[in-house]
């Protein structure tokens, strides 16, 4: 079966799904890459996680991430990634919100959430009320900024080195250089003159 089968065969499987989810949860859904997707109401996504868990028997939290968009008045989106063993079936859970609203944490549904919940946090400053330690996950102590947001600068805002006289690393605000300023980004192999390459046999097509 080609890609393309396999992507209609799951559509067609799914759609009755994403039909009877929408007429009980009142949520939005659609189907893209052969997958369905819900479109949930922030206020009430722990009530759908709950439902989506015991009666659509999604029972597996696979993963928690984030996508900016900071175009828009809500410019994130929390993505749920859910599995659903006796179906064998993938399901997207997307809710959108800002810096300032939080989304209600879907630990006591899922518990595998709460290591998601922190690293979007960490990476993005989505909020989640409710989440049991809401910290960060991965970057250093004291780290300013959320590395993954679109308009997060490309070198950060700090770099650190190791001081020989303190013994110690130090953190200090990040210094471009003028050479980094002003980078050439043309390739080393752009703009240099090569002999073209003579393939065995090349000589027979004269």
């Amino acid at each position: 079966m080609s890609n393309v089968a396999m992507i209609d065969h799951l559509e067609a499987q799914l759609t009755p799904l994403g039909a009877e989810m929408v007429g009980a949860l009142g949520v939005e859904a659609q189907v893209a890459y052969g997958e369905l997707t819900l479109v949930a109401p922030r206020a009430r996504i722990v009530e759908v996680m709950t439902a989506l868990r015991d009666r659509f028997e999604f029972q597996q939290l696979l993963d928690v991430c984030g996508v900016d968009y900071p175009d828009r008045e809500e410019r994130f989106e929390v993505v749920y990634h859910l599995m659903s063993l006796t179906r064998n079936a993938r399901l997207r859970v997307k809710v959108t919100t800002d810096e300032v609203q939080p989304v209600a944490s879907v630990c006591s549904v899922y518990p595998s959430a709460e290591w998601f919940e922190r690293e979007a946090f960490d990476m993005y400053g989505m909020l989640f009320s409710g989440h049991p330690d809401l910290r960060r996950l991965l970057t250093d102590y004291g780290f300013e900024g959320h590395p993954l947001r679109k308009d997060f600068p490309m070198t950060g805002y700090v770099e650190v080195r190791y001081d020989e006289e303190l013994k110690r690393v130090v953190y200090e605000p990040v210094k471009l250089t003028q050479e980094f300023r002003n980078f050439d980004f043309l390739s080393p192999w752009e703009g240099a003159e090569y002999p073209a390459p003579v393939l065995p046999g090349d000589e027979k097509a004269g």
